[in-house]
Parts: structure tokens; sequence; C-alpha cells
């Protein structure tokens, strides 16, 4: 395999490694930027400022900051259109978002201020690395947080009984890194990022953001030790979502995904401490506003008493164990689980 450029699309940042089988891990090509979501967000509030309407075009991506700022357009009175592709950012009922006031249309209209939707911009990843002499390699491998499309029920209930499907059909951890035979049909978002890179890499790999950086956490050696030797608890409180993992050798027996904005240090300790010891429920979760929680009866035959924890948002659980350092950059865990992922896949070691 020549390389594998990683990009994990977060919140906040989106984080990338360009790797090179051979090359030491510590001067692999890395960066941390800006989300897509983030950029986005910036663009509108600029022409919500200056009283410009706008057409949001492209593909389905990442909402957060980018919902965020077009309400606030909306709540300014300035008009606000997108193509349906582009409106199913903000919800998968493209009748509340009409109802929200976006006009869902087929072209700009005149006068209005194009906005493009994307997860991936690699023609400005290509523009940013060209001046170092870098390029990209044949295989690419993303993360993106996709809670399944679900138009009339909670999309936390959908997106946590994928994790309950995960476990039930053995946990096991290659196999939450997707191809485009893989990809379960009902991940748009993902399928929205396949496309829009389709053919410009050899080799396509997806994956959830949460569980790239628990992949990648395991790439610390005492988090891989304990892991393989008597299971761990993984912890990544990211800057919307925090999951955790039970994972003993290379099989999830346990999961626990809240919204970190909800939760204080408190209560993440709580609710970590329970799940750990199987005294936490799917509903008390749920009713929390968080995603749910769910542990297989084989759980009990480890005790998981080693908790590794990491995610830009990491302090909020530093008093809970150890925080993970994968090859020296934590900030970048989820990128190292991508390749790490990719090559489980074909049966190598990063």
């Amino acid at each position: 395999m020549e390389g594998i450029l990683t990009i994990d699309v977060g919140g906040g940042t989106q984080d990338i490694l360009i790797y090179h089988p051979g090359t030491k891990m510590e001067n692999q090509v890395k960066l941390v930027l800006p989300s897509p979501t983030q950029i986005v967000a910036r663009k509108i509030n600029k022409l919500t400022e200056q009283g410009k309407d706008i057409f949001l075009h492209g593909r389905l991506m990442g909402s957060g900051a980018s919902s965020s700022a077009v309400k606030k357009h909306l709540r300014e009175g300035q008009k606000v259109y997108a193509t349906s592709q582009a409106a199913l950012t903000l919800k998968d009922d493209l009748e509340e978002v009409t109802r929200w006031g976006v006009q869902v249309v087929t072209s700009p209209p005149e006068n209005s201020s194009p906005v493009e939707f994307k997860d991936i911009d690699l023609p400005a990843l290509r523009q940013a690395l060209f001046p170092f002499e870098v390029q990209l390699p044949p295989v690419f491998a993303f993360a993106v947080q996709d809670h399944g499309f679900s138009p009339h029920e909670s999309n936390r209930r959908f997106r946590f009984a994928h994790w309950q499907k995960f476990l039930s059909s053995g946990g096991n951890l290659a196999d939450l890194i997707y191809d485009e035979t893989t990809l379960p049909d009902y991940f748009t978002r993902m399928e929205a990022v396949m496309e829009s890179c389709r053919g410009a890499a050899e080799k396509i790999y997806l994956m959830d953001t949460g569980a790239a950086a628990i992949l990648g956490a395991l790439e610390d050696p005492q988090v891989r030790e304990a892991t393989e030797t008597k299971g761990s608890m993984l912890v990544n409180v990211g800057n919307q979502h925090t999951i955790a993992f039970l994972v003993a050798g290379s099989r999830v027996y346990g999961v626990l995904e809240h919204h970190t904005g909800i939760l204080s240090a408190q209560k993440l300790a709580d609710y970590l401490n329970r799940f750990k010891n199987g005294n936490l429920s799917y509903q008390e979760v749920f009713d929390d506003h968080g995603h749910g929680c769910a542990v297989l009866p084989e759980a009990g035959n480890f005790s998981f008493d080693f908790v590794a924890v990491t995610g830009p948002q990491r302090s909020m659980a530093s008093g809970a164990g150890y925080l993970a350092v994968p090859h020296g950059d934590m900030m970048i865990s989820g990128a190292f689980g991508l390749a790490k992922g990719v090559l489980l896949k074909t049966g190598k070691d990063l």
C-alpha cells in the first residue's frame, strides 16, 4: 500500500494524517484544521451581517455550527434557499425544514449568495499541500458522525439502534470500518462523502468519528496492553458527542453515547462508573437527551478497570483514568484509528 489519506471530520476540527508505511509516525504529515461545519458557519454569519440572502448547495454534510448559522440567518429576516441535498443537512424531514422558512429550490435565485455544503474539500487540501511537495496518496479513509437517515423518528434512537446491532452481531472492531460494499444504506452522510470523492482514489473507506477515536486510542501501548490482557473502558470526549466502549481483545462488549454539551464532569464520571459496572440503563441516558447505553451479558467476564480517555474535551474526564496519547498526538486519535482500520482490513499494522 503506497499510503492513506485519513481525515477525521469533527464538530470543531478536521484532523488529517497522510500515512505512508515505512515512515516513522512522528514524521508523517499531520494537520488540525477548522471543521467544514465551522467554515460554512463563518461564511453564513458574514452573509448575515451583510444582509444577503443565501443559496445552500452541494451535498449532505455535518450540521452543528452550520445549522445554527442558518437558523440565525432566518431569525435575522434574511432568506435561505437550498437544494434538497443541502437541505437534508439541516434535518432528514424536508417538510420540517421548510417550516423553518428554508425554501427548497433546484437553482440559485437571483441575487442570492451561494454557500457550498461538503464534508471533504480535496481541491483545497491539494492546494494547501502543493507548496510542500506533498501529494495525496491513492487510498482515502474518512470519519464522520452519521446518525442515519431517520425522517420520522428520533435520530438519537435510530443511531443507537445501529450500535446495538453492531454489538449483537459480534462487536468486532474490524467491522467498524466500511467500504462501498459494506456501507449501510441508511448512512447517508457517509454515502455523500463517498460520492463526492469517487474517482479521486483507488479505494475509499468510511468510519464513525467515535469509533475511529476509540480505535486510535488503542495505538497507545498502555491502552493496547490493558485491552488485550484484561479489558478496558475507552472514552472519547468529543466537542459534540461523548462515546465510551467496553473493549476486551478485539471485541466491543458495551457502548455508551451522549451529547458532550449536556454532560458535566460529575455527571460524566457517574455515567462512566455505572456503565462499566453494568448499572446504567439505555432509558436513563436517552431520557437525559443522550443516545443510549447497551452492555452485553458477556461483559461480566471482565472488570474493565483500566480506563483510557481521549478527545478534545478530555479534561472533563481527566480524573476518570489514563489520558491516551497514541503515537504522542492525542488530537489526531481518530486519524490514527482510520489508518489502523484500513490496515486491519488488509491484515497489516501501523
